[in-house]
């Protein structure tokens, strides 16, 4: 009976990871709040590989829905061949990565130490929500630079990396938000702005995942975590799918400014319950 609850929990936690992934709404803030009201009942370490390793179940929903963007490799009269345009593409996404990769393996512990708290995630629920509206509003009545994801240059993708590594430092900030304001400030239109954050995904969320299964090697663990981490994932997979479609088909007519308006409320919300209702 407890390992059915814990399932059910797990999928409770799929759905929100495969919501908020792609939303920039901040995953990381949704998740402090649901452990709060349904916190599974694993070990310390173990959650704190499924905080991360839950998120590639969502990110393999990329992968699947554009493969054949992201795939470079072809055949032509039977001799395999390298995509050009994505293969530029990859060198971009790896280029972007860079700021994020280095700051995650040499202090995203001692980030995690000084930021990863209800107040520090509130904050930059409530800061980075502000910088949604205030970008737009800016943007507003503009044409975008790039509107084509190859247009993207060698230059954009490191600026790119910058925003992302924000993220890294802040959590709350969230990934995709940060890239998406970076996108905006930077020329890209909403769409080109999006997926270039669901492709750069891909390699961050592979390699966060890969390092904290690394890390917990040789931490005792038991077939409900094992069955929770599946289950989890799985789920956060299947909701992704629809959420990335509904998330592209959005943004075609509307702007970002109600997820501004969303992380400010869900950061005065966080601040209000964990400064007064839980000591």
């Amino acid at each position: 009976m407890a390992t059915l609850i814990e399932i059910l929990k797990a999928i409770v936690y799929g759905i929100v990871e495969g919501i908020t992934e792609w939303l920039p709404i901040s995953s990381t803030g949704h998740m402090i709040l649901l452990d709060e009201f349904i916190g599974l009942k694993v070990s310390e370490a173990f959650w704190d590989l499924f905080l991360v390793v839950i998120q590639f179940g969502a990110i393999l929903a990329v992968v699947v829905r554009y493969f054949w963007k992201l795939w470079p490799f072809g055949m032509q009269e039977n001799k395999p061949y390298i995509k050009k345009d994505i293969f530029n593409l990859w060198v971009k996404i790896v280029i972007c990565c860079i700021p994020a990769g280095v700051i995650g393996v040499a202090l995203g512990d001692k980030f995690d130490e000084w930021f990863y708290n209800p107040t520090g995630v509130a904050i930059a629920l409530i800061v980075f929500g502000i910088a949604f509206i205030v970008v737009e509003t800016m943007n507003k009545g503009k044409r975008p630079r790039i509107r084509n994801i190859n247009e993207i240059t060698y230059k954009d993708a490191a600026l790119l990396g910058l925003f992302q590594m924000i993220a890294a430092i802040f959590p709350g900030a969230s990934r995709s938000g940060m890239m998406i304001i970076g996108g905006l400030l930077l020329g890209l239109n909403r769409r080109v702005a999006t997926r270039f954050t669901f492709y750069v995904a891909v390699p961050v969320m592979l390699g966060a995942s890969l390092l904290k299964i690394v890390k917990f090697i040789g931490n005792p663990i038991t077939v409900t975590e094992v069955l929770v981490l599946i289950v989890g994932m799985a789920v956060a997979f299947i909701v992704s799918m629809f959420v990335i479609k509904l998330i592209m088909n959005y943004i075609r007519n509307h702007d970002f400014k109600v997820f501004g308006y969303y992380r400010i409320a869900l950061g005065i919300l966080v601040l209000v319950y964990f400064g007064f209702f839980v000591k």
